[in-house]
């Protein structure tokens, strides 16, 4: 409780103008924003400066704050469009590979003919996904994660890599619930698929 009261009083008296507060929050926050971008981002300079760019807006919007959610929520929604508008400005997607028609899996793991499905990897429930991967594995992990489309991509890191639950995201990325665990679904499948001959070699 003291930890949010702390945080509450730190919110208002930056909203206030004060600097030493910002300052504060800044310090606070500012490894989750770095440790959120470079998931996204796979990149360390991007991630740098998705960090200055995430906390000038912070600075510029912070009176909009209406504590309708957690500060941190707030926070991850600000970081997610800096990566989306980073995006379309650099159209890196066009090196993205569309995944809008992937296996649309149904309960118990069967594709749409009701055929089991081989799961080649864990289920990816337990979060963070990347405390139990291999150092050669994570690397395949990145180079798969960059080829997600960005929209897919957010999903995936924010349930399996930063373990948000699915409410959670959807408010972060203003979507439904169902939207989440669609693209969620589509990511994780995706995934496997490009992680298919390491697991089975």
């Amino acid at each position: 409780m003291r930890d949010r009261l702390s945080e509450a009083a730190l919110i208002k008296k930056a909203q206030q103008g004060d600097h030493r507060a910002f300052a504060a929050l800044v310090r606070q926050y500012q490894d989750l924003v770095y440790s959120f971008a470079f998931k996204v981002c796979r990149n360390r300079e991007r991630a740098e400066e998705t960090l200055q760019d995430t906390f000038i807006n912070v600075y510029r919007k912070l009176k909009q704050f209406d504590w309708k959610s957690k500060f941190s929520t707030w926070l991850y929604s600000i970081i997610t469009n800096d990566c989306l508008m980073k995006r379309r400005r650099t159209k890196l997607d066009a090196a993205s590979i569309s995944i809008n028609e992937p296996v649309h899996l149904h309960e118990g793991g069967r594709d749409e003919r009701g055929e089991v499905l081989a799961q080649t990897l864990p289920s990816w429930r337990e979060t963070p996904l990347e405390i139990t991967l291999s150092q050669e594995l994570r690397g395949l992990l990145d180079s798969a994660i960059q080829k997600l489309p960005m929209d897919y991509r957010l999903v995936f890191v924010l349930r399996d890599l930063e373990g948000k639950s699915a409410e959670e995201t959807a408010n972060i990325l203003r979507l439904s619930i169902p939207a989440v665990k669609s693209r969620l679904r589509r990511a994780r499948v995706f995934l496997r698929e490009q992680l298919n001959e390491y697991m089975t070699s």
